[in-house]
């Protein structure tokens, strides 16, 4: 092996220009298929922490407006949802996993000992809190005996801890909503949220959803109404996204998607309208926007895997006909090695690892540019939908397995034909 590592410098050096072209070519490849790998790789991965930030795969339900008769009962109908309707979902549905009701009022007057601000109020359950991320820089989330003795206990937004309490710890101290007092028992992270449904949660105070329904009901609608139900479903009802895309006929906005379906079917027996109306039921379900997104970053990726591996070929080609050009200029060294008793398999493996150690050099090279290139633009400032280049162990292995691959194949023909020179031909031949 040592001899054939010396050739292969011997044989670098003494064509430079062309083994420089050569090498440059494999080099390149490998760089692509690095680069591109990890640029996708980030792109998906921010993706993800960006849903997460509003919740990854959950549903926002909100009542609309009938549009069709049923029951005795007019379209045009307001459809105003209850806790009863929440409690329903979570009873009578195998597809949802977890649900939780909520209340928002915006513009309520909330003050501390040292500021006073008009802010949104949420009123949640403590299942909310894992399912919407809502993730504690210092104090506590609310506990389900929290909920169930409807306690005056306030969560607050980073923003609007930094707007009622500048730098000081708001953990313990007491603000005034509405002129009623709630202690604050914790302070959400700051949040990299660019999606919302009622405003960003940095701007936001939580509370338990009893102690709302309580103290601050909706003034436009009966006692006992909610803003909103948020749900999640379970992880194999999001898996039948996909199949129902796959599977669609014409549009994508006319597509009925499963858990929606679920959704209505239930509230139609609730509140006395048709399943079949669309208009009666509005929902956002973020799953979607991971199915949608998730399938972009992954053709994306493909593409780049393509560029990156047409470009390693053609790299693969190059090393092949420096071997060729190689063989060409050895014929005389390869009739006296014959002559001497060299077998066609040892000149055979002579040229394979040849061309197989200048392939795997090259790459090895690329590979270490590559990496280099991905720790500097890991250094400059993200956007949240970009988590920098992340190079994932299956890339990389991806990445070797097909510089390996290459290198196999286009060493293999160089040293075949090298090997299969007649003896007398090869010391006859002259340059």
């Amino acid at each position: 092996m040592g001899e054939v590592f010396s050739q292969v410098l011997s044989n670098l050096r003494a064509n430079k220009l062309r083994s420089f072209l050569t090498m440059f070519g494999i080099l390149w490849g490998v760089i692509s298929v690095v680069v591109l790998a990890a640029t996708g790789e980030g792109f998906r991965r921010g993706n993800e922490n960006v849903l997460r930030e509003l919740g990854k795969n959950i549903g926002i339900v909100w009542g609309g407006r009938t549009t069709m008769q049923a029951g005795g009962e007019r379209a045009g109908r307001r459809i105003l949802l209850t806790e009863a309707d929440a409690r329903a979902l979570e009873r009578e549905s195998n597809m949802i996993a977890v649900v939780s009701c909520e209340i928002t009022r915006g513009g309520l007057k909330v003050k501390s000992a040292y500021n006073a601000a008009a802010l949104t109020v949420n009123g949640i359950e403590p299942q909310y809190q894992d399912i919407r991320t809502i993730e504690l820089e210092a104090g506590r989330l609310f506990s389900f005996a929290d909920e169930e003795e409807g306690r005056r206990v306030a969560i607050i937004g980073a923003d609007a801890t930094k707007q009622l309490f500048g730098t000081r710890n708001s953990v313990g101290e007491t603000v005034q909503i509405n002129g009623l007092p709630y202690t604050v028992i914790g302070r959400i992270r700051k949040k990299d949220q660019d999606s919302s449904y009622s405003g960003p949660d940095n701007d936001k105070v939580f509370v338990p959803y009893r102690a709302m329904a309580r103290d601050f009901p909706r003034p436009d609608a009966p006692p006992g109404v909610v803003s909103q139900i948020i749900l999640a479903p379970h992880p194999w009802v999001v898996s039948l996204l996909g199949q129902a895309l796959n599977e669609r006929t014409g549009r994508i906005e006319d597509i009925d998607w499963p858990l929606e379906r679920e959704v209505r079917r239930i509230l139609a027996r609730q509140h006395g309208f048709d399943s079949a109306d669309r208009d009666a039921i509005a929902m956002w379900d973020t799953s979607l926007e991971s199915l949608m997104f998730g399938r972009m970053v992954q053709a994306m990726k493909d593409f780049f895997t393509i560029v990156g591996i047409v470009t390693l070929a053609l790299g693969g080609i190059g090393v092949m006909n420096i071997m060729l050009v190689a063989v060409r200029e050895r014929t005389r060294e390869i009739g006296v090695r014959k002559a001497l008793g060299a077998t066609t398999a040892q000149i055979q493996k002579q040229f394979f690892f040849e061309g197989f150690l200048l392939t795997m050099l090259s790459g090895a090279i690329g590979f270490g540019i590559a990496l280099g290139l991905c720790a500097l633009v890991n250094l400059l400032p993200m956007p949240p939908r970009f988590q920098g280049m992340v190079l994932t162990w299956q890339a990389g292995l991806g990445a070797i397995a097909t510089l390996v691959l290459i290198g196999v194949t286009t060493s293999t023909y160089p040293a075949r034909r090298a090997a299969l020179l007649p003896p007398v031909e090869a010391l006859r031949f002259e340059m």
